[in-house]
């Protein structure tokens, strides 16, 4: 309660400030907790566009305030946790027991969490130290996975927000997100572990400076994105590669219209041998093609409650930036057709969004990203266009208050996500940047998830995910590219049941634990054995059947 009254004293402040500093969409048990609230009406927000920035955030906290009359004594106890770790963006200094020192209203330190705030009528910011931990027992294999690192957040006057997040990470023993492991790790750019250490290691760099008007915001970060409502997994940009430098720019003019853009620089991988070169102590450097994404998506709202989103986006690998990719409102594969006619044109992709929460507690949501379509395809039993299909409902606080219900399903045509030219493949780092399970795939997911008191949920998921044959995108093969067959064939299939406890003792910190039951395996598929899929598509630890139990804690989300 003490915690309430100091936030009624000191928001008003926070009225003024408009900024942009993003929250990482890992965060994941705040952003099922702003879906729990708009699903019972609470708010109103576009989850088909993440991550959201700290003030946006911050204002939907206030609005919950407004309505606590509405919530439930769980979602209450939440709302209390995240209004303490929001402190700064509502114009407050956290309050709590654990402060070793504060002065005035302007200086704050505390201990748990570690952080130090500092506001001011200029300038604004906070810094926390950052360490995660999880140990896996499995009946393969046991091991871990830690981080480190520090974040900060920084706010200039009424409009500029600087950012930044560092983060070491090292897996003992495994590595849990190669380019092509079927899981929803998050990737990193690994590098060995180091002499007499198995496993590996790779740092993740995050930030960005922007700018916010009354109606928009516009930076240049890099970082994480995703874009399509999902509870397991976006098939446009899933967020789960390395994170890459962006321009970014949101509007939002009107109440029913909402713009997203960004351009940003990937990593191809593809070597450059016209550029590589010899140098000193006769060794070899070697430099990668450019490699570069532009997309935007514009979301309408012509109902309360109800979004419409569509978009598209290219992959293109000119040796300079092409201005044109730059305006963010184009149709970007007629600019491909202007700019490489009569040659192979750069990769290009729609993508479209429906969600719908008119009905109180009712979350309906379906995304199709297209990677190639002809209208002479649709209706031949023999022909299918490059496309991937998501669909789920969710149901929030019916029939019991705090539970949460959700059903998803994904398919994946063949050949969507590939391309024909290395360098303009969907990737960065290799990663892929839409769904998890790639190209030629189907994925059933389910999950319950429950609150009985305080920020404790418990959550129970069913997976059946499968990949079937894997096709070359090349021409001239034995069959036309659109006419290799729809999940013919099994290669790899996934099924686990999992059980998590998760709780948040304090602002930004996390603990938990969970068990996993799973059967992963591979199969004879086009003369290679079970085995050579398996080992491509699954980390060691999760081959065959297998029970995991994962514990750990985290300053910092993951």
């Amino acid at each position: 309660m003490r915690k309430l009254l100091f936030f009624i004293i000191f928001t008003l402040p926070a009225a003024l400030y408009s900024q942009t500093a993003y929250q990482h969409i890992q965060d994941e048990p705040l952003y099922n907790y702003l879906d729990e609230l708009a699903a019972i009406h609470i708010i109103d927000i576009n989850t088909a566009i993440k991550p959201y920035s700290r003030h946006q955030i911050a204002g939907w906290l206030e609005e919950a305030w407004d309505r606590r009359d509405e919530l439930s004594n769980a979602q209450m106890s939440k709302l209390d946790h995240y209004l303490d770790e929001f402190a700064l963006e509502l114009g407050n200094l956290k309050t709590g027991s654990a402060t070793l020192y504060r002065r005035d209203d302007n200086l704050s330190v505390h201990l748990l969490p570690p952080e130090i705030t500092w506001r001011d009528s200029l300038f604004r910011s906070v810094i926390r130290p950052i360490y995660g931990f999880r140990y896996f027992s499995s009946t393969n294999e046991d091991f871990f996975h830690s981080y480190g690192g520090a974040e900060a957040t920084a706010y200039i006057g009424e409009r500029w927000s600087i950012y930044a997040s560092l983060r070491d990470n090292y897996q003992n023993k495994q590595r849990l997100a190669e380019p092509s492991f079927l899981t929803r790790e998050q990737g990193g750019n690994y590098k060995g572990a180091g002499p007499g250490r198995e496993g590996g290691d790779y740092s993740e760099m995050r930030g960005g400076i922007t700018y916010t008007w009354d109606w928009g915001s516009a930076g240049f970060i890099k970082d994480h994105m995703q874009w399509g409502d999902n509870h397991h997994g976006s098939n446009i940009f899933s967020g789960r590669t390395p994170s890459f430098a962006m321009i970014k720019l949101h509007m939002n003019p009107v109440e029913w219209l909402e713009f997203d853009y960004h351009h940003g620089w990937l990593v191809s991988e593809v070597i450059d041998s016209a550029k590589s070169l010899w140098v000193a102590e006769n060794r070899y450097k070697e430099f990668f093609y450019p490699k570069y994404v532009a997309a935007n998506m514009y979301t309408f709202k012509p109902f309360d409650r109800f979004r419409m989103s569509v978009g598209n986006s290219i992959i293109y690998s000119d040796q300079n930036v092409q201005p044109a990719y730059m305006i963010p409102f184009f149709f970007f594969k007629s600019l491909a057709h202007t700019y490489n006619r009569g040659i192979l044109n750069q990769n290009s992709m729609m993508f479209a969004n429906i969600s719908s929460r008119q009905i109180k507690h009712l979350h309906l949501y379906f995304t199709v990203y297209i990677d190639e379509f002809a209208t002479w395809r649709v209706g031949d039993p023999d022909k299918h266009n490059f496309t991937s299909y998501k669909g789920g409902l969710s149901i929030t606080g019916w029939p019991i208050d705090n539970l949460f219900i959700n059903g998803e399903m994904t398919r994946t045509t063949p050949m969507t996500y590939q391309h024909r030219v290395p360098v303009t493949t969907f990737e960065t780092n290799n990663f892929n940047l839409g769904h998890y399970l790639r190209s030629n795939a189907a994925d059933y997911h389910a999950s319950l998830r429950y609150s009985p008191f305080g920020t404790l949920q418990l959550t129970a998921t069913y997976t059946h995910a499968l990949k079937a044959n894997i096709y070359e995108y090349k021409y001239g093969a034995e069959k036309p590219l659109d006419s290799n067959p729809v999940l013919k064939d099994k290669t790899w299939a996934n099924n686990t049941l999992s059980f998590r406890a998760e709780m948040m003792p304090m602002p930004n910190m996390r603990v938990f634990v969970e068990y996993s039951d799973s059967n992963i395996r591979g199969y004879d598929v086009d003369y290679k054995p079970a085995q050579y899929y398996l080992d491509r598509f699954t980390p060691e630890y999760l081959h065959g059947e297998t029970q995991t139990i994962t514990a750990g804690f985290a300053f910092g989300f993951h």
